[in-house]
């Protein structure tokens, strides 16, 4: 998942921690030339591309853009080629190297995030030292992207409310048809990418475009899903990864239900703590505790799941959508507000705020969908997560959601679409430990809904030399979002290579 809608302040505050420089050998410097040692020779073509950058055709003054050639199957290099798309903002000062980035997703276009988040995405700091670099990564955005529905069916299978009961086996029937449809016309209009969009090769294009921009090494700040797509690079390539921060982690050992689980969990004490903030403000449109006001809200998820609102445009607000638009505010307390005004407009009988948020989230303005970011989000896991089979699992997930995030849980979960997709998953669920890649920093929010905190506390413990900076509060990811020591401490590290002594705790 990316971040949120807004990048909100939070409280300035400062935290007791102690760093000492890095004592390891000095990085290797930037180069000019494309960086092609080592590369085996049937590589060696697209190692030595050298890049053409110009002005971006819908980017502001100070941007420039390429594309980068890559093989569609890294195994089978001569198999064909694909595009990646980048992204660049020069130094404002004078620069080390360049620095990539990923927003997260699956799904999310980095060549955007940079184009139009710059100072979101990275500190002042960074801009003037580095290069910042955004991709598109392999069926994303402008890259060679995974295509699927048009706009009208994609608002069908997005937005259409199923006629049989929830719940029931012809509601489940209902909805398995709608993901194979989307299935089928994922793989009629990819051009035969799909069984090769995977956090693995994608890694591996990250490679390829470290060593064309003339980087011995890669520094690298990824976001959310841009923390597995880190950690992936560090555990191929440990002699190549220079200075990486993981902000929101992934836990790579979790399998695709424990991830389902422990999100919902996550966001029923996001939207709890939402809730405490909406009554303390005077201005809620619930009353009561917050218990009180949780159960209120379910009525309400439950009344528009009967009987749906109409909206201005003829679409109908079920629970499924109100539960998305209630979903992406969560990422940023900053969005609170707007859960509020969308919440207040429902209990009127209005859809149009809910609307307005459930379609950012899906990337929807005006009836057009500006990104393919939910086609790739699903062609990413569909070959990231082994297919799992277990009732007992899932029947203790369901289990453990009902009694966890009692809210959320009745509009949680359904089929699994990744059951109907037409290749079967390559990636695996394991530890990734990265010997010999250095210290990586690992950045985790203590009340993440999205990538909840133990997942960083794992994805620490389990690299080599992984450290933990803890953020104390609420929302999607840690860095750049006002709490000066997380900020300074990961600036340290990318700007000067100091690392903290140990972990850190940021009030």
């Amino acid at each position: 998942m990316t971040a949120g809608l807004a990048a909100a302040a939070v409280a300035l505050s400062g935290c007791l921690y102690s760093v000492i420089p890095e004592e390891a050998a000095p990085r290797p410097s930037q180069t000019n030339a494309p960086d092609t040692e080592g590369v085996a020779a049937d590589l060696l073509p697209f190692y030595e591309q050298t890049l053409d950058w110009t002005s971006c055709d819908d980017g502001p003054v100070g941007f420039d853009c390429t594309y980068v050639t890559a093989p569609l199957d890294w195994e089978n290099p001569g198999d064909g080629d694909i595009e990646i798309s980048v992204s660049r903002h020069q130094a404002t000062g004078t620069p080390i190297g360049s620095l990539l980035t990923n927003p997260g997703g699956p799904g999310g276009s980095g060549r955007d995030f940079i184009l139009n988040s710059l100072d979101y995405a990275v500190g002042a700091d960074l801009i003037d030292n580095y290069d910042v670099i955004g991709f598109d990564p392999r069926g994303v955005g402008d890259s060679t992207a995974v295509t699927c529905f048009d706009a009208g069916n994609m608002d069908k299978y997005l937005y259409d409310i199923p006629e049989a009961p929830r719940g029931s086996d012809a509601w489940e029937a209902e909805l398995t048809k709608a993901d194979q449809a989307f299935a089928d016309a994922c793989e009629a209009n990819s051009d035969g990418i799909l069984p090769f969009i995977t956090t693995i090769n994608s890694a591996r294009d990250m490679d390829l475009l470290r060593a064309v921009l003339g980087d011995a090494q890669l520094n690298y700040l990824g976001y959310s899903y841009g923390t597995f797509l880190g950690a992936t690079y560090a555990n191929l390539y440990p002699d190549k990864a220079g200075r990486l921060v993981l902000d929101g982690a992934i836990d790579p050992a979790v399998s695709g239900l424990e991830v389902g689980t422990t999100q919902a969990l996550g966001f029923e004490s996001a939207l709890r703590a939402y809730m405490q903030d909406c009554l303390d403000s005077g201005e809620c449109p619930f009353n009561g505790t917050v218990d009180e006001a949780m159960a209120d809200l379910g009525a309400l998820l439950a009344s528009v799941d009967r009987s749906p609102l109409k909206n201005d445009d003829g679409r109908m607000l079920g629970a499924d959508s109100l539960m998305t638009a209630i979903i992406v505010t969560l990422y940023s307390e900053g969005n609170w507000g707007s859960l509020t005004q969308a919440l207040d407009g429902v209990l009127q009988g209005d859809a149009y705020v809910a609307f307005y948020l459930a379609d950012a989230y899906n990337a929807r303005e005006d009836g057009i969908y500006l990104d393919n970011s939910s086609e790739a989000f699903t062609a990413y896991n569909c070959m990231d997560y082994p297919v799992e089979n277990d009732q007992a699992a899932e029947d203790a997930s369901t289990k453990k959601i009902e009694a966890g995030a009692p809210t959320i849980a009745p509009y949680w979960s359904g089929p699994d679409t990744c059951a109907v997709w037409p290749y079967e998953p390559t990636g695996t669920r394991g530890e990734i430990h990265a010997e010999g890649a250095g210290p990586i920093l690992v950045v985790g929010t203590t009340n993440d809904p999205a990538t909840p905190y133990e997942w960083s506390v794992s994805l620490a413990e389990q690299l080599e030399e992984g450290v933990l900076i803890t953020r104390v509060g609420e929302g999607h990811t840690g860095y750049n979002k006002g709490n000066i020591c997380v900020d300074s401490a990961v600036e340290a590290f990318l700007l000067d290579d100091v690392v903290p002594a140990e972990d850190l705790h940021c009030d």
